[in-house]
């Protein structure tokens, strides 16, 4: 990044405070729980965690909203979850984090989907989930498309649709989000998940990591940027979206830009630091470019600034998300090595 360059993104994020942008898809409440190893257990080949502390934080799309309020954002978060505990206690969260819920749908036939995630000595021991994504009633998600619907109308600039594979976006949902967003010449913004990569036709960009990219295409995976490089070419082509994002973990990520029958390719590598935990990775990357094109930026200068954000999440333990200030020293400091 150049000085030019680090002056217009700090004129994007100056553009970040108040920006509405909706949120359709999975959420999820991330447990923690914490604890340190001293010895094996006598009953299985198993550590034994003796546990210090526990706290609980927003996944899944409700991830995406915090991120997006942390960022100075005005999110709509849209999104089902269960008449139980975990759906107060999500709900507590998110209005901690700035993020309103009254977009929520509440079924009482869903379970509120948890993810519990047992840390010793700053490695996961193992995660457990609590979740029955079949039990989502189409009236819930007939109620989450209204919602969507009243989002546009009051002035949404972009949708992302946040694909855990929860339940929420199926084929039918996922067509109608499209068509609405579409008929309000609304962007929409993709984290797909494999089993419905090709449904996302026509949006203004799709943030796969890369197995993600190669699962969705049906083709086996490859090392190197040359592949990544056909990879998105292919993708352009097949879904005939915008541009693409294919995120690369210590690799950074490539932009494929579409431009007519070709695709303009820009790789930002990352730079080297230690990581911590990839937890909510995605959700950043999704909901920092999605802002950044919503604020004036170019897809470019958009792929750039998550890259950036991306960068602070795996520095730290857990699901976490990137300020405004975080992002400008995130950015401050690429320059410093250029």
């Amino acid at each position: 990044m150049t000085k030019a360059g680090f002056k217009k993104l700090l004129h994007v994020i100056n553009r970040f405070r108040g920006r509405k942008i909706a949120v359709f898809g999975d959420m999820m409440l991330d447990r923690y729980v914490k604890g340190s190893v001293k010895r094996i257990s006598p009953e299985a080949p198993v550590p034994v965690v003796r546990v210090t502390s526990e706290s609980s934080v927003c996944g899944g799309s409700a991830n995406v909203a915090v991120n997006l309020a942390a960022l100075g954002a005005s999110p709509v978060l849209i999104a089902v979850a269960g008449r139980d505990a975990a759906a107060e206690e999500l709900r507590v969260l998110l209005e901690r984090s700035g993020v309103g819920a009254g977009s929520l749908i509440r079924d009482e036939n869903f379970l509120t989907i948890e993810k519990t995630r047992v840390i010793a000595e700053h490695q996961q021991v193992v995660r457990f989930d609590r979740e029955t994504p079949g039990l989502m009633t189409h009236s819930s998600k007939k109620a989450a498309l209204e919602a969507l619907e009243t989002a546009l109308k009051s002035g949404c600039e972009a949708v992302i649709l946040s694909d855990y594979g929860k339940g929420l976006l199926e084929p039918a949902t996922i067509r109608a989000a499209i068509a609405l967003s579409a008929r309000r010449h609304v962007p929409v913004f993709v984290d797909p998940k494999v089993e419905h990569f090709q449904l996302y036709r026509g949006v203004s960009c799709i943030t796969p990591n890369t197995l993600e990219a190669f699962g969705g295409m049906h083709l086996p995976p490859k090392d190197g940027q040359a592949a990544a490089a056909r990879l998105g070419a292919a993708i352009l082509q097949k879904l005939a979206c915008a541009t693409l994002l294919i995120t690369q973990g210590e690799h950074g990520m490539t932009l494929f830009v579409r431009k007519g029958r070709d695709a303009a390719t820009t790789h930002i590598p990352t730079r080297a630091r230690e990581v911590f935990d990839v937890t909510g990775a995605g959700d950043t990357v999704i909901s920092t470019l999605t802002l950044a094109w919503a604020s004036g930026a170019s897809p470019e200068e958009a792929a750039m600034a998550a890259n950036f954000a991306a960068g602070v999440v795996v520095g730290k333990l857990g699901t976490a998300s990137v300020s405004a200030p975080d992002l400008i020293e995130s950015a401050k400091s690429w320059l410093k090595t250029v």
